[in-house]
């Protein structure tokens, strides 16, 4: 069993690395698939934009002050052998298909998206001779001024920087992180995109890493729409402040177009509310992977900051009963001045802070209600850390979800003589505990549980 699904570890450093053989038959099965089908996308794509003789450019007037370096070309060029040679960092079938399958998914999305908007990059490009403008050259032969939002070159670097990135420790990550920005920036000093494209096509790759993740399903597999009332409201809630904010980003322009980000975040909170629930936001051992850290950046900062301002003024952890407590997301100082030994996280949507301490993660989201298996499940677990010492169960404000972890722990272990004296105890230790209807009713359910379980 994993952290993810409730077993108690100890939280590692970031999960990647190279073991086992390379499957070279399924890489290059996947190369010879792919290769022929970004030169015929991306031509197609090319040729329609040219047929139409698209003039459309969306460029910052700051953007003319940006240098054209020639030998820039050189980090640009490098992404072809560094796709090739990403599929080296795949050793297992599982790895190399979700690799192959971002690769893929970003050049279907970039593609639809130059016919779908096409655009043109607008620069005049100075003459390169030399070894440089033979590069260049070579690239004017295949490459149009077309094909520009969101940059495919970017999406690729994404999905083959976190590759390289994965399978790398050290002074090797470094460098790989020091190479991708390089190619990055060779985008802008080629005169090859505008930088409108930069974080477009950071984001068709992050999303696709999203849609394909190391760990775990996608999100899309298995979607069914949410039958849960709660989850209906804030899914619809979180749709319409995405809307807001793309709404006045796109009609303010400028700086205001980076509100597309936080609205691009709400919108996949949405969905993740609507779809797959907590599992969209692909926390294993107590972090959320790369793409969703990303991609969801501005909405954890709200929900940490969220946290941090409810509960200012506040002690940080509470006992509720024997070695168990009740608090928010602590930071690591705070579970070495509490001298916790294990940490109870509910929390989707913040990463758990790293430290010597045993682990579980059960991630929920906020403000919906856990079922009562669930809280059975986490029931135990608070059960079997509190007899090995003092135990921190959390979630972001330590109100709600912990909370009804804390009270389902008080009926399992006998130390409560019903569902109303268990909330009761709960909110005694923990002043502005938010336990309602919906909470009751699933302690209710898992009492009934417990007692199944107790009859011989």
């Amino acid at each position: 069993m994993t952290a993810q699904s409730g077993a108690v570890a100890t939280l590692p450093a970031d999960w990647g690395g190279t073991a086992g053989r390379i499957c070279w038959r399924r890489s290059i099965g996947w190369l010879l698939l792919l290769g022929p089908f970004f030169f015929l996308s991306y031509g197609y794509a090319n040729a329609v934009a040219a047929d139409r003789e698209i003039g459309t450019a969306v460029v910052f007037a700051w953007e003319r002050q940006l240098p054209f370096w020639a030998w820039t070309i050189v980090p640009y060029w490098s992404i072809d052998l560094l796709y090739g040679l990403s599929f080296l960092y795949c050793r297992d079938r599982f790895t190399v298909d979700r690799h192959a399958l971002r690769l893929l998914s970003v050049q279907v999305l970039s593609v639809a998206c130059f016919l779908a908007f096409p655009l043109r990059f607008s620069f005049a490009r100075p003459d390169t001779d030399g070894l440089f403008g033979l590069l260049f050259d070579v690239l004017m032969d295949f490459d149009q001024p077309y094909n520009q939002a969101p940059s495919l070159h970017i999406g690729l670097l994404v999905v083959i920087w976190i590759r390289f990135a994965l399978g790398t420790q050290g002074l090797a990550r470094l460098v790989v992180h020091g190479w991708a920005a390089l190619i990055a920036l060779s985008v802008l000093t080629t005169y090859q995109h505008h930088f409108i494209d930069v974080p477009t096509g950071a984001l068709a790759g992050l999303l696709c890493v999203w849609l394909w993740p190391d760990r775990g399903a996608s999100p899309l597999a298995g979607w069914r729409w949410t039958r849960d009332s709660t989850r209906r409201r804030l899914g619809a809630i979180y749709l319409g402040a995405a809307s807001l904010l793309g709404a006045i980003a796109l009609l303010g322009g400028g700086a205001a177009l980076w509100l597309l980000w936080p609205a691009v975040a709400l919108l996949l909170v949405a969905l993740i509310h609507l779809g797959p629930g907590a599992r969209g936001f692909q926390k294993h051992d107590g972090r959320p992977g790369v793409a969703a850290r990303c991609l969801l950046a501005p909405y954890m900062l709200g929900a940490w900051l969220n946290s941090r301002w409810w509960t200012r003024g506040r002690r940080r952890a509470d006992r509720v009963a024997g070695e168990v407590w009740l608090g928010r997301m602590p930071s690591a100082a705070d579970l070495r001045a509490g001298r916790f030994g294990s940490l109870v996280d509910l929390t989707a949507e913040l990463p758990a802070p790293r430290g010597n301490w045993r682990y579980v993660g059960l991630p929920w989201l906020d403000l919906v209600a856990p079922d009562a298996r669930a809280l059975l499940a986490v029931a135990r677990h608070i059960e079997t850390l509190s007899a090995e010492g003092p135990v921190l169960v959390c979630c972001a404000l330590g109100f709600s979800r912990s909370a009804c972890a804390v009270a389902a722990w008080l009926l399992l272990s006998a130390r409560a003589d019903g569902v109303d004296d268990a909330v009761a105890q709960v909110e005694r230790a923990r002043p502005g505990v938010v336990l309602g209807a919906a909470h009751r009713r699933a302690l209710a359910a898992c009492l009934v549980l417990i007692g199944a379980e107790e009859q011989p």
